[in-house]
């Protein structure tokens, strides 16, 4: 892959493997056709994940544990053409095993006998249809089929059709087919009437076969909405369907993938404000262009990005209307090319309005058409179509027309770089400005946005927010105060799926690629070569068992007597050949890295050889490696050995690496983030964070919400807005805030970003992360900055003691980079507090069964200003 796919894409990757081994399986065992789905939010990197299972699925991938299946072969299936030439373009983008002539689009001239091995077949609906040049002749009546005395003469000089090239596939035992259905949600509706009536849809005759034509083996839906698609699977008869793979939609979204902000403008009083909020929408895409450009030469090797703006528009609309916002743009921004607006109508022709002539865009080209700054649009565009660099809507259509503003909204999610611009918000956000809305209406958008738009479940870390402020850098605050923030140790999420072998390899091609360690890659072979040679000495007597094993081969041997028909065993050890000791060689190799497997053998062969015998020491190094991959002992060493390295040369380096751009920085907190453990990193300064100003009520009434003094983040007037969703927080915050020697403090946020403070806790048997509220600080009489955690803390919650626990277990290690770590709960009218730097603390919160009696208790104390 040319991507490092994110922990929740490793996930669903490793359980779509699972289930197609045992798809494959039923298959070729008992001849049983399965089903399934993946399903993960718009944004979530459906075709990287598809790229992977691929890549696994034909070339095998020792992170995941799968063999390949040397007879696969996929048809990737959607009902839109240039929806197919998106994903086509996008697999070959991101992979890098799956050659050009791997993926095939499915051409009307396509005639073969068998779809090939190892392949992806790009189809579509209209491919199929009695229409096309593909399918003419597979029905007799079809009347281009013409028959003599002789022989039968297909329509256009064809052997097969392309439903004889599936039927011909799938009835070949040593391939495979797969049916991937993209945006499986789509075209499992039966047409052409209803009840009984139905005819099957093209999808579904894939599916359940078609005339002489079998259902093809296993079935693959991907989508965001795949209830339609697995309630067809359930009436499909003698169609098993496995678990489905469900992306979970937190991950997603802290992942850095999709914008955290979505930003709506709305009119404050109600009345005709198209052309206010269309200057204000060319205000912003002028004010994000200067952003990105001022980030671009902030950092040494960021791709630039060229903002764009999307008017949409009705699905019969004002062209003379369309003219006058066009005027307003230009008059705005005069230096706008003529050729900077384009329109995604679909009679695909140059349209006039007003005054100006405007071009066509394919939608699919519209982000690498850096040219194009305006697009005029109607809906969702087209499915499957997104534009990361989309960065500001300008929505002309009314209240009623909310779902068509979401889903249109919905494709303009992901992040321009795929990653998350560290502290900066407003390189992180979409702005919609809705000049027809009212209050009620807004908040059925935001509502609807907080939901991803596609699954229903609320996306945590996602905000929505309505007419909100810029916060910038508190310029009061001595530079202390953000170096002491700035120290703060943050943690993050452990990744399941890494192997220890293959994160430090990584680390050292990156430290390697940024001239921080050269030659870092021979550097860690070599100290796994030292590595394996101590385990070689440890655990000596059980890889001589284990080089038995690979060096004989056991089996049994059936003997018959055809006088007395009586049959028996026999227990049989024969000498490995070389294919064997091979095959073991190359499964140990998943065991402790197949790099490190090469290298090692080759240096135990040139170590124990004269030149004239190096092939037959090979051959024994490769039996000695084999070996070691069939001792658990062997395996767990050196994975330990290649944690404790990784960490070593991530801390050795942590300097150097903080002085690299964002995106090389991002690189390694990857790698760090790859750990089995919880790993340390430490915080970016936030420079833009967009903060609301004020309350909706239900009536839709605004009440502008209190203000703050001393935030690290404040507005032009150096005030932080904030809605507490607790009072205890509000009275938290008065408290510390009238302390001795304070003098800043932080509201912590509550998303996945890189200037948020993490806390990593057990729950159930996972790990997760806690986000506490705030952080204060405050300056010592020696003149240094003190920084405290300060965390109201609910009792009422299920999860309430393994957060405390989180947070113990945090003070214990980092405790001396803070004054104070406290836990507050209102316990009747008193708030009480756990500083959890105080061992006693610690200890009682492990042992706790209750959070209530915690803080009752006689470790806890009042809290005093």
């Amino acid at each position: 892959m040319k991507f490092t796919l994110k922990d929740y894409q490793e996930d669903a990757v490793k359980d779509v493997l699972e289930n197609i081994k045992d798809a494959s399986m039923f298959w070729h065992d008992r001849q049983r056709k399965t089903a399934f789905s993946l399903t993960a939010t718009t944004g979530a990197g459906k075709t990287v994940m598809a790229a992977a299972v691929f890549e696994a699925l034909f070339h095998g991938d020792d992170n995941f544990d799968f063999e390949p299946d040397p007879g696969a072969v996929v048809i990737w299936f959607s009902d839109d053409p240039a929806l197919n030439a998106q994903s086509h373009f996008r697999l070959r983008e991101a992979s890098d095993r799956l050659t050009l002539s791997d993926l095939v689009i499915v051409q009307n001239t396509f005639n073969r006998e068998k779809l090939e091995a190892g392949k992806v077949y790009f189809l579509n609906t209209q491919k199929l249809s009695k229409s096309s040049l593909l399918v003419r002749g597979h029905d007799p009546d079809d009347p281009g089929v013409e028959t003599d005395a002789r022989q039968t003469v297909m329509p256009d000089m064809r052997a097969f059709t392309i439903w004889d090239t599936i039927q011909n596939t799938i009835e070949d035992p040593d391939l495979t087919l797969y049916l991937v259905l993209d945006e499986a949600h789509r075209g499992m509706k039966a047409s052409g009437g209803t009840g009984g009536s139905e005819k099957p849809t093209i999808v579904k005759r894939l599916i359940n076969g078609y005339g002489s034509v079998p259902g093809i083996p296993i079935v693959l839906g991907i989508s965001a909405t795949v209830e339609r698609f697995n309630a067809a699977m359930a009436d499909m008869q003698g169609r098993a369907t496995l678990p489905n793979v469900m992306v979970d939609s937190g991950k997603v979204q802290a992942s850095g993938l999709l914008k955290d902000t979505i930003i709506l403008d709305v009119p404050n009083e109600v009345g005709q404000f198209d052309t206010v909020l269309v200057r204000r929408g060319i205000d912003k895409l002028k004010e994000i262009t200067a952003a990105w450009q001022g980030y671009v030469k902030q950092q040494d090797n960021a791709d630039t990005v060229a903002p764009l703006m999307v008017l949409q528009v009705p699905n019969s609309p004002d062209h003379d209307e369309i003219g006058r916002a066009l005027d307003t743009i230009y008059e705005r921004w005069p230096e706008l090319g003529d050729d900077a607006v384009a329109h995604v109508f679909g009679d695909h022709t140059t349209q006039t309005f007003g005054s100006h002539s405007i071009s066509y865009i394919s939608p699919e080209r519209v982000q690498e058409s850096t040219w194009v700054r305006v697009l005029i649009a109607k809906d969702a565009i087209s499915t499957g179509w997104d534009c990361p660099r989309a960065e500001v809507m300008v929505s002309f259509r009314p209240a009623k027309d909310r779902t068509h503003i979401t889903q249109l909204l919905g494709r303009m999610v992901r992040t321009p770089l795929a990653r998350r611009i560290p502290g900066n918000e407003r390189l992180n956000a979409v702005d919609c400005l809705l000049p027809f809305f009212d209050a009620q209406s807004v908040k059925d958008v935001a509502r609807a946005l907080m939901a991803g738009g596609d699954v229903g479940e609320e996306l945590p870390g996602r905000r929505v927010l309505i007419n909100p402020d810029e916060m910038k850098p508190n310029p009061t605050l001595p530079q202390a105060v953000w170096d002491k923030l700035l120290s703060l140790p943050s943690q993050s999420l452990p990744k399941r799926q890494s192997k220890p072998v293959k994160r430090l390899t990584s680390l050292a091609h990156e430290l390697a690629a940024d001239g921080l360690l050269p030659e870092a890659g021979k550097k860690a072979h070599a100290e796994m070569h030292k590595v394996l040679n101590a385990a070689r000495e440890r655990y000596k007597s059980e890889i001589a068992n284990a080089r038995k094993t690979v060096l004989t081969v056991e089996g049994k041997s059936l003997k018959a007597d055809l006088d007395t028909r009586e049959m028996s065993f026999d227990d049989f050890l024969e000498a490995a050949d070389f294919a064997v000791i091979d095959d073991a060689y190359r499964r140990s190799g998943r065991a402790i890295s197949p790099d490190l497997g090469n290298t090692y053998s080759e240096a135990l062969a040139k170590a124990d050889s004269e030149e004239d015998d190096l092939e037959a020491a090979l051959i024994e190094a490769r039996v000695t490696v084999a070996a070691l991959g069939l001792v658990p002992e062997v395996k767990e060493y050196l994975e330990a050995e290649a944690e404790i390295l990784a960490n070593k040369w991530l801390a050795e380096y942590r300097v150097q690496i903080k002085s690299l751009s964002d995106e090389r920085k991002d690189v390694y907190q990857q790698i760090s983030q790859m750990s089995a453990h919880p790993q340390d990193f430490y915080l970016a300064k936030p420079t833009s964070w967009m903060q609301p100003t004020t309350a909706r009520d239900a009536d839709g009434a605004e009440t502008p919400l209190p203000r703050f003094e001393r935030h690290l983040m404040c507005a032009a007037d150096g005030m932080f807005p904030e809605d507490f969703t607790s009072s205890w927080e509000g009275d938290v915050v008065s408290v510390e805030l009238k302390r001795a020697g304070t003098i800043a403090w932080y509201r912590n946020p509550s998303r996945a970003s890189q200037d948020s403070l993490g806390v990593t806790y057990e729950d159930g048997g996972d790990v997760k992360i806690m986000r506490p509220d705030f952080i204060f600080f405050a300056e010592l009489a020696d003149g240094s900055i003190a920084a405290d955690i300060v965390d109201p803390h609910g009792t009422q919650f299920s999860d309430s003691i393994p957060k405390l626990i989180g947070l113990a277990r945090y003070a214990e290690s980092h405790g001396s980079v803070y004054r104070r770590i406290e836990s507050i709960a209102k316990v009747g009218d008193r708030y009480r507090v756990l500083d959890l730097t105080e061992p006693s603390v610690r200890s009682a919160v492990k042992d706790a069964s209750s959070t209530a009696a915690l803080f009752s208790s006689s470790v806890a104390t009042d809290l005093i200003s």
